[in-house]
């Protein structure tokens, strides 16, 4: 870790990282000020308000479980095989689930839709849930690929050596080791599945599925637009992010410096 000794370098450091951070702080800072216009805390109210405000909150929230726990499940796994075990062909899979990194997520949307179709599953939770999975677990698989290459093999040969199978090694091993990157694999799945509009849109069509997302729609319409409560909407559909970061904050930095150094 880099540090600075000397006065005059922290100083010049901390207003360096200052000025980074104020692009990033002022769209914050410009949302809450604007939820506040107008009425004030009555906009939150009347975002609250909402029929069925609460039960769009359970959806999203039903769906970020869903979604966190299949990626990691399946990220885990996988990332393990392609790091630590002799799989045949194993980079030509890696790379064609890296494919996946390059296409859109509209690009998807008609496949995506006569599929669900298919199934059963549309306007149910499912048909959003199994998409944002498999649109995150390229990405964590990437990320959680290099922490695990990270891992000696001599501890695998040790275990192997002291009568520990392969489950065994990937219960006792990888998954204590590599918390960290984990924590950021769930924190980076729990934003994409909470803040994500388009699927939910397309394929909950009902009030009784649909998720928080939709909210803001309640202030848009042909005669109204009130920014101030979509706004307002805004500040509490971000709240469960800040919160999720801010409980693994720590975990979450450390995992995305896993495997960078060895």
């Amino acid at each position: 870790m880099f540090e600075s000794r000397s006065k005059a370098s922290r100083v010049v450091l901390q207003v360096v990282i200052t000025l980074m951070i104020i692009p990033f702080l002022f769209p914050l800072v410009v949302m809450v000020q604007g939820s506040l216009a107008g009425q004030g805390w009555e906009n939150y109210k009347a975002v609250l308000r909402v029929p069925d405000f609460f039960n769009f909150f359970r959806n999203s929230i039903i769906i970020v479980i869903g979604t966190v726990a299949i990626v990691y499940v399946c990220t885990m796994l996988a990332a393990f095989a392609f790091s630590k075990l002799r799989v045949r062909g194993k980079e030509i899979y890696f790379w064609l689930l890296l494919a996946v990194l390059t296409l859109p997520e509209v690009v998807m949307l008609t496949p995506l839709f006569s599929t669900a179709v298919r199934l059963g599953i549309y306007d149910t939770h499912w048909a959003v849930i199994l998409p944002l999975a498999a649109l995150q677990i390229p990405f964590a698989v990437l990320l959680t690929r290099s922490s695990i290459d990270g891992l000696h093999d001599d501890l695998f040969a040790a275990a192997r050596i002291d009568g520990a199978s392969t489950w065994a090694c990937f219960w006792h091993l990888v998954l204590p080791l590599t918390r960290p990157v984990a924590a950021a694999v769930i924190v980076f799945t729990f934003i994409g599945a909470w803040n994500d509009y388009l699927l939910p849109l397309t394929f909950l069509q009902s009030p009784a599925t649909q998720t928080v997302t939709q909210v803001p729609q309640y202030f848009i319409g042909q005669f109204s637009n009130d920014q101030t409560k979509v706004l307002a909407s805004a500040v509490l559909i971000a709240i469960p992010v800040v919160v999720a970061y801010i409980s693994l904050q720590n975990l979450f930095e450390r995992g995305l410096t896993a495997g960078a150094l060895k």
